[in-house]
């Protein structure tokens, strides 16, 4: 299997793909978001940029992670 990488403008993009021949398995689209009215208008968490993963986030407060910590053997290790 080979792979293509298309670059243009979308009918550029649209021209070289019905030229190859093969199945079309995915696309990748770039959408340019529409600026905020207002600059105070925005997401809640405007200025928090890991707030979309936060819920993938593991909280780790009490964690050592210095490097005595890091490179000293627990015990059973």
């Amino acid at each position: 299997m080979k792979t293509h990488v298309l670059t243009g403008s979308k009918q550029e993009i649209a021209e070289s793909l019905a030229r190859i021949s093969g199945e079309v398995r995915e696309a990748i689209v770039f959408v340019e978001e529409p600026a905020p009215a207002a600059p105070e208008v925005g997401t809640l968490d405007a200025k928090d940029i890991f707030a979309e993963m936060r819920p993938f986030m593991v909280d780790g407060q009490d964690m050592d992670d210095s490097r005595a910590a890091i490179y000293t053997r627990m015990e059973g290790e």
